[in-house]
């Protein structure tokens, strides 16, 4: 008997001692599988994304930001009177009661999200109500402040803050930055744990991204397409202002656009960024490309001369004509070829230049490939391969039979401009990163030269000509400036078959200011005109005239009177040979020279005629023209500078001027009415 009680008490003892050995092992040393049940029991995830980064423009000013905003989130599991619940929140919430019970009948369901987003209105409500099983959650809204500004380009975000089109989407991981993991502990009822009803974490920021882009260029450009759209009927227009130097992108817009704020609900051919996506025939401003491939090749000089046929042409069994019947010429100079703008002098050119030198040329300037931009949707364009009939190649002689997107055909201007440097056209100048404050600069890359200094000067002379009284360009002129560029009209490919839509064309305007040493590229092209006018002449010149006016003056650049002599020299290089200017001189068409003659400055006084050096040494006194920029002056400098001109000041604010209404740069009112907005100094606030 008592060898059975101490047999009994053993196993008791052995028994309760591996009791303890389990728990102390279960106490001391972790244990996977138990903390993944511990964690599924006690605790819940969700994942929420970081602020992410602003996109601002090239002066920093913000054209999307993320503002922090609330969202309702229930747990079903421990809500209790869910009908009750739902009529409770359904005013609140704008819902319907069945809507909002749909979400939360289901008990075994532990999170559901009621509402994004909320406004600070129905968070204060919502905050008042207490109910058990409904819970807030810190997150950010992503918000475009100047609305339709821009809005095919930066794109839009998705419910859960990802970039799905536009600079939103193709820098969508460095917007984003890192996403925020939010642990909600719960008891053991697995109610939530979280103090004054709402949960948030802190986490670094995504990057903010700045773009060449200047809003106020931007602002104009949009309202001008929208404004010619308007007086023409036409179907939609684009636009694209370059830096001919570099190829950064200073304002970019395809019209009708929308506002990003509202994005999913809008049309998708309105979210399309077109200016880059979409091709279409150029018409007459392919024609300089043309032209100089064949002075690339030694084939012409802009005095060589052309039989013109007194236009009609036949090649094989077709006939090529003059865009205009009463256009009958029977000789023309390639500068004159250019400013009349005559297809069939063009296509004579083709003919001397070859199908191959032609299709290495105009490949050369970008087109048939991407432009290497960093926008999403880069389109390659259309150009057949070879070989090209002789009817073909005369088409594309002249802007039929190939399309081009407005992207490729600005840059391929911005060429010319600089000199005969092919570059990659750019929208972003830089990335910061928040966290460690460094700053990526993104800047030109050039792809190849496709023409030489001296060829590159003989288009931009013969470019003069195209806006010169008699030339097809004459409205594209701004007083003060020397304008060069080439006007285009062509038929409307049919999108739903072959062949062209009957009596629909589009009207476009490729060109650069200053001539002598350009600063800005300007593309315009309107889809479709139906009222007034469809002739590139009369609805996209005066357009380009007015972009390119406000742009250099805003720039501040000075209008100046030149004579034939520091135009030669400005163009070509200075200083020159005379023997070498004498060559030169002949390369001026009589166009550009009577443009010279006529062209008036409206600011310098007596018609001033400027050299080269005079220009680099004299004042631009613009301030009775437009408006200064007065920014970051004090109050009382502004005033004292404003003294003489007769102004009616009002002001907002105290401190540095921080913004003047209207820009600085844009022209004067006829009230003399300046708005000058001041904020305190960084220091002060």
């Amino acid at each position: 008997m008592k060898s059975r009680i101490v047999i009994l008490f053993s196993g008791l003892v052995v028994l309760w001692g591996i009791l303890i050995l389990r728990a102390s092992v279960l106490q001391v040393f972790p244990n996977e599988r138990l903390e993944v049940l511990k964690s599924r029991q006690f605790e819940t995830v969700i994942t929420l994304q970081s602020r992410r980064g602003a996109i601002v423009d090239r002066k920093g000013r913000e054209l999307a930001l993320s503002t922090k905003v609330y969202s309702l989130y229930a747990d079903p599991k421990i809500l209790d009177s869910k009908k009750w619940v739902s009529r409770k929140l359904a005013p609140i919430l704008g819902m319907s009661a069945e809507n909002i019970y749909g979400k939360i009948k289901d008990k075994n369901r532990r999170f559901i999200w009621i509402q994004r987003f909320l406004s600070e209105e129905k968070t204060a409500q919502l905050k008042t109500l207490n109910i058990k099983g409904l819970q807030m959650v810190e997150e950010f809204k992503r918000v475009y402040p100047n609305e339709n500004l821009l809005s095919q380009v930066i794109g839009f975000v998705g419910q859960e803050g990802q970039g799905l089109e536009g600079l939103e989407l193709s820098f969508d991981q460095a917007l984003q930055g890192n996403k925020k993991k939010v642990t909600v502990r719960r008891d053991a009822r697995g109610r939530p744990l979280i103090a004054d009803g709402l949960m948030f974490a802190e986490n670094p920021d995504g990057a903010e991204i700045k773009l060449t882009v200047d809003a106020d260029l931007q602002h104009v450009l949009q309202t001008e397409l929208n404004q010619t759209i308007s007086e023409f009927d036409a179907d939609n227009a684009m636009g694209i202002i370059l830096d001919a130097k570099t190829s950064a992108v200073l304002a970019i817009s395809s019209a009708p656009s929308f506002d990003a704020n509202r994005a999913q609900k809008m049309k998708p051919e309105l979210r399309r960024n077109r200016a880059v996506t979409d091709a279409f025939e150029p018409g007459s401003t392919l024609k300089t490309f043309v032209i100089a491939a064949a002075l690339r090749e030694k084939i012409i000089q802009p005095n060589t001369k052309y039989n013109t046929e007194n236009g009609v042409f036949k090649v094989g069994d077709r006939v090529i004509r003059e865009a205009e019947i009463h256009e009958k010429w029977q000789n023309l100079s390639v500068s004159d070829i250019l400013t009349y703008s005559s297809n069939i002098g063009t296509t004579k050119i083709a003919f001397d230049l070859g199908p191959e030198s032609l299709k290495k040329g105009l490949s050369d300037f970008g087109f048939g490939q991407k432009t290497g931009v960093d926008l999403p949707g880069d389109s390659r364009g259309l150009m057949q391969p070879l070989p090209w009939r002789p009817h073909l190649l005369a088409n594309i002689s002249f802007g039929h039979g190939i399309a081009v997107t407005a992207l490729q055909l600005a840059n391929a201007y911005a060429a010319i401009a600089n000199g005969g440097v092919l570059n990659t056209p750019y929208i972003v100048q830089a990335i910061r990163d928040p966290e460690t404050g460094e700053t990526k600069e993104f800047e030109t890359k050039a792809q190849r030269r496709v023409l030489s200094p001296e060829d590159a000067a003989s288009v931009r002379m013969m470019l003069t000509g195209v806006t010169a009284p008699g030339g097809t360009g004459v409205n594209a002129k701004v007083d003060g400036f020397l304008v060069a560029g080439k006007t285009g009209t062509a038929q409307k490919v049919n999108p739903k078959g072959v062949g062209y839509l009957e009596g629909a064309y589009v009207s476009s305007f490729a060109g650069f200011i200053p001539a002598t040493d350009p600063k800005f590229v300007i593309y315009v092209m309107i889809d479709h005109p139906k009222k007034n006018s469809y002739y590139g002449s009369q609805v996209a010149a005066p357009l380009f005239s007015k972009l390119a006016s406000y742009a250099v003056r805003r720039e501040g650049i000075a209008p100046v009177l030149l004579t034939e002599k520091n135009f030669i020299d400005k163009t070509l290089g200075d200083p020159i040979s005379r023997k070498k200017k004498k060559k030169r001189e002949i390369a001026l068409s009589k166009e550009t020279k009577l443009q010279m003659k006529n062209l008036k400055d409206p600011i310098l006084p007596s018609q001033q005629i400027l050299t080269a050096t005079d220009l680099a040494q004299t004042p631009y006194p613009e301030m009775d023209e437009v408006v200064p920029d007065l920014t970051h002056m004090s109050l009382r400098e502004a005033l004292r500078q404003l003294s003489s001109q007769n102004m009616q000041v009002k002001v907002r604010g105290s401190g540095l001027i921080s913004e003047v209404i209207p820009a600085p740069g844009s022209p004067m009112p006829s009230n003399k009415r300046l708005t000058l907005i001041l904020k305190p100094e960084p220091d002060a606030q």
